[in-house]
This record gives structure tokens, sequence and C-alpha cells, in this order.
């Protein structure tokens, strides 16, 4: 039953984040705007990574993060493979796509695929900063791409926090790093953590990426806010 609310409760943690980046980009652009295509080539590797694992039985040993076996490179060739069977690996690939898509959207794909890197590098030095050193040594954890996921998501509840005027918006972006904080506190849930951290980071990268040239985005019908929320919140980055 514990890991039967773990699993509902990571999904649904997911399906909020979800919800704010549709939100932020704008549910009714998406099919107005242009192939992510650095979020197709992310989610190429991390099927390449799949596929390696199924056709190279040493692949795991080689590219996992086992903490008890050394190699700089673990910490990234970790993420592309998965651990969780074939219906995790399928969920993972998948959310990975559509987040990566709608990240790209907002963040653009420079920054986006840097906020992705941020959810490889940063967990485990800001988890060090606070005191939480202990590494697993469940074989389950040595690999996955749900972790870095995850972050990138609450980057884009982090930037919905901050370009829209709408209550129930800013509800909905700010229920993503209270609900990861329960989880982690109730279920000692990583992904919970790692929302938090994502969310946090969008926070203070936002206005510093206000700052970048502007990125064409299709517009909205109607100015102002809407009861989808508003604009889009990639134009209200390439506006602000």
């Amino acid at each position: 039953m514990g890991a039967i609310l773990f699993n509902l409760t990571t999904a649904a943690l997911m399906v909020l984040m979800f919800k704010s980046g549709l939100a932020l980009v704008g549910e009714d652009t998406i099919r107005r705007r242009p192939v992510p295509w650095a979020a197709v080539a992310l989610t190429a590797v991390a099927v390449g990574g799949v596929v390696l694992q199924h056709s190279w039985s040493g692949a795991m040993d080689t590219l996992d993060s086992d903490p008890r076996k050394t190699g700089w490179w673990r910490v990234v060739t970790s993420v592309f493979m998965q651990n969780g069977g074939l219906f995790g690996a399928a969920w993972n690939i998948v959310t990975l796509a559509v987040v990566a898509a709608l990240a790209q959207w907002f963040w653009r794909g420079p920054l986006m695929l840097g906020l992705f890197a941020a959810g490889i590098l940063l967990p485990e030095p800001i988890d060090a900063l606070f005191g939480e050193t202990a590494r697993s040594t469940d074989p389950r954890n040595f690999a996955g791409s749900s972790g870095a996921t995850y972050f990138l998501a609450a980057t884009l509840a982090g930037a919905l926090l901050l370009t829209t005027t709408d209550t129930k918006l800013r509800l909905l972006a700010s229920a993503a790093p209270a609900a990861g904080l329960a989880m982690w506190l109730t279920q000692d849930n990583g992904h919970g953590l790692v929302t938090v951290y994502g969310f946090v980071l969008a926070l203070a990268v936002l206005p510093l990426a206000r700052r970048l040239p502007p990125a064409h985005a299709p517009s909205v019908s109607v100015p102002g806010d809407c009861p989808s929320g508003g604009p889009s919140g990639a134009e209200a980055q390439v506006q602000g």
C-alpha cells in the first residue's frame, strides 16, 4: 500500500506542474508554436539510453550512480538509464518529453537545457548544504531521469507564480513546492525535495532571463488577464 501511495502522490505532483506549464505557455498557443528541437534532442538521448541498457548488459554497471563505484561521468549518465521497469521507463520518457517541450517554449532551448543540467548537478550539493549527506544504497536509486525532470517541471511552476496575477493560477503554482515539501517530510520522497529546489531556482532565474533579447512567441488573442490566467508566461517573459 505504501508503494502505491508513493507512486500516486509522485504522479499527482507531476500533474500539478504540468498544469502550471500549460497555463504558463498558454494552452491555446501550443498548436502554433515551433517544434521544440532541444526538447526533442533531450528526449532522443533518453530513449537512446534505454536502448543502450537493453542492448548492452554492462550499461548499468558502467553508467549508473552507485556510490560504491568510481567515475566522474556517473552523475550525468545515470540520468539516462532507467530503473523502473517498462512502465517506469515509459513514464520517465513521456514526462521528460512533455516537460522539456513546455520548458523550451517558455525558457527557450539553451536555458531549458541549462536548467535540466542544474536538476542533475545541484540537488546533491544542496542536500549536503542542509546536512542531507547520506546516499542511499538501494540500487533502485542509482539511475533514472525523474529527478531532473521534476526539477525542470518545478521551474515552470515557479515561473508561473511570477508571471500571472490570477489568484487561482498563483495557488496552482504554489501548490507544487508545498506538495513537494509535504511528500519529502511524510514519505521521504526525493521527487518532492527536488521540486522545491527547482521552484526556488526559477524564482531567482526568471528576473535574469527577462533581461535576455526577446524570442518569438505566438500571440494571444486577449490581452491582460483572461479566463486561462492571462497571456502566456512566454509572452510575459518576451514583453518584460
